[in-house]
């Protein structure tokens, strides 16, 4: 019965209850001085503040808070894209590129894609100390365990980076001479779009682009229900995602040409009535009664209707009497009965 059977499998042996793990209540009481200790020397140059929301965060893993130190110490303009941040540290860029989504999503970064001037598409990264703050704000940070609602602005601001933003419209022709008069017209005229078709509403901002554009046309001697025609006919049939950038295509692609230049046309001549001249008694056509262009021209004077009365029956009598009265016009001579 001493000899043991070696083919027989050895039976697990129990564990000595000297050697179980006591549970963490039971070593909480029992070992109270053996918590964490700390021996902290105040930093004065060369560190970075950190705050206890992104340290203790309760939802981050290790790398990723690992990462959110190491971005917010690096200075402004460093590079922290994956294959930077793959090179400087063990783990590789699958395991870089979780992390750092962790870290966008609960709005320690922010990277969006923008176009430079010279064509190219980069990154830029933004890293903020605390999420859904911004500048110099003072006021402590949200609690990320306390409730859902705190993380509320952050992830409004996250669905408000992913919509794209709004292209510009495209210029339209400006009018060679503006007036407010012109300028209202315009307007005018764009307003009454979407009484032809409900499609071609426009905002105030749209109208206010668009509205010298309307203007070069209108300064083409086209009337306003004219402009309206062109720009709300021959629509194509699917609905229209931008009207106001259609409308700007159109008042540029078919502008019409600028009319011929045509003389300006002189005034109607006015037609004075007839009138009868008081020195020569001719008729003339005036404004005003008086006497004729050429008893103005000549200067002569209005006659004086003078009655002489011839007392003697000789001739030299009327003769002196007539070289008296010369020039002071026609004379009535009335000869007494001999």
């Amino acid at each position: 019965m001493d000899t043991q059977n070696p083919s027989v499998r050895p039976h697990a042996q129990t564990r000595p209850a000297s050697k179980d793990h006591p549970p963490r209540s039971a070593r909480a009481n029992t070992r109270p001085g053996g918590g964490i200790a700390h021996d902290n020397s105040r930093h004065t140059t060369r560190f970075t503040v950190i705050g206890n929301h992104l340290a203790q965060h309760p939802e981050l893993s290790g790398l990723a808070i690992g990462l959110a130190v190491h971005i917010q110490s690096l200075p402004t303009g460093a590079r922290a894209d994956i294959k930077t941040l793959a090179a400087r540290f063990p783990e590789g860029p699958t395991r870089i590129a979780a992390a750092l989504r962790e870290l966008e999503a609960h709005g320690y970064l922010r990277r969006t894609r923008e176009r430079t001037e010279n064509g190219r598409i980069v990154t830029r990264t933004v890293s903020c100390n605390q999420p859904g703050r911004h500048g110099d704000a003072t006021d402590d940070a949200p609690n990320p365990s306390a409730n859902t609602s705190a993380r509320l602005p952050v992830r409004r601001a996250a669905e408000q980076r992913k919509q794209p933003a709004r292209r510009a419209l495209p210029a339209v022709p400006k009018p060679a001479y503006t007036s407010p008069a012109l300028l209202q017209t315009a307007v005018d005229v764009l307003a009454g779009l979407r009484r032809e078709d409900p499609r071609l509403l426009l905002s105030a901002t749209d109208a206010e682009h668009l509205a010298p554009g309307v203007a070069a046309w209108l300064e083409r001697d086209l009337t306003p229900t004219a402009v309206r025609h062109a720009l709300a006919s021959d629509l194509p049939p699917e609905p229209l995602r931008r009207p106001a950038a259609f409308l700007a295509h159109r008042l540029t692609a078919q502008l019409p040409p600028l009319p011929p230049y045509r003389a300006p046309e002189q005034p109607p001549s006015i037609r004075h009535p007839l009138r009868n001249c008081d020195s020569c008694d001719r008729s003339f056509r005036g404004p005003e009664p008086g006497r004729c262009g050429d008893c103005r021209k000549f200067r002569q004077p209005v006659p004086a209707f003078n009655r002489i009365h011839l007392t003697g029956p000789g001739q030299a009598a009327c003769r002196s009497t007539l070289e008296e009265t010369s020039g002071r016009g026609p004379l009535f001579l009335q000869v007494a009965p001999l």
